[in-house]
């Protein structure tokens, strides 16, 4: 039983490292569509997040049929009920890079942003690339030092979303009501991802260390 118990929390780690990496595509080319125009990588986006929300399905049964059969205790019932928050986590990460795209595919073939906005939200596109890459980094080697870096970035992304609102608010400012509807939006569906992210990490800090609070990774 006990073989049989390693092998399918052996199936959760990689079921989880499945999301991420397909959340880190999923954003990178959310973010390519909606810069570029690229109506057909928005729907590609737009119709692959059924795998993603499949695979959590997976993951759910699996975390329940483990705590009813094997009743688990300690860390390794920690590690499941961390299993079911990190997927639901990912889940919502990448809805949100499915929102992004959908913008990307109703504006075309004008830009779903304003060019006052163009660099600002070109900046969070990188950086929700580069947060969703850590998470992959972090679940595969559950480095605590990736846990830091990845609040570290989220408060880039919360400085972007910022500047983003300042942007709209400055005098004389001229944009369509519909433009700024889609800076509001599009900057919150990045800052959300960030925001997820860092939900993640600090799960992860938990499964590892115990620690609610996150301060053992500077978190």
């Amino acid at each position: 039983m006990r073989t049989l118990f390693t092998a399918e929390m052996s199936e959760l780690a990689d079921d989880l490292a499945a999301m991420a990496r397909h959340v880190a595509l999923a954003i990178d080319r959310a973010g390519e569509a909606l810069l570029t125009q690229n109506a057909e990588l928005a729907q590609q986006v737009i119709a692959e997040d059924v795998q993603l929300d499949a695979i959590e399905e997976t993951v759910d049964e699996r975390c329940v049929l483990l705590i009813a059969q094997q009743q688990p205790v300690g860390l390794d019932l920690r590690t499941i009920i961390v299993g079911l928050r990190i997927s639901a986590a990912l889940e919502r990460m990448g809805d949100l890079a499915q929102h992004i795209a959908e913008f990307a595919r109703r504006a075309y073939p004008d830009s779903a942003i304003p060019d006052s906005h163009v660099d600002t939200i070109a900046a969070m596109a990188v950086a929700a690339n580069k947060v969703a890459l850590e998470i992959v980094e972090l679940l595969e080697a559950r480095d605590l030092n990736v846990a830091a870096g990845i609040v570290s970035d989220d408060d880039h992304l919360d400085e972007l979303h910022a500047t983003s609102y300042r942007l709209v608010l400055e005098d004389g400012y001229a944009a369509t009501p519909q433009e700024i509807l889609n800076v509001a939006l599009l900057s919150r569906y990045f800052e959300r991802f960030g925001d997820h992210a860092v939900g993640v990490a600090r799960r992860i800090v938990y499964l590892v260390t115990g620690d609610h609070t996150g301060e053992r990774s500077s978190i």
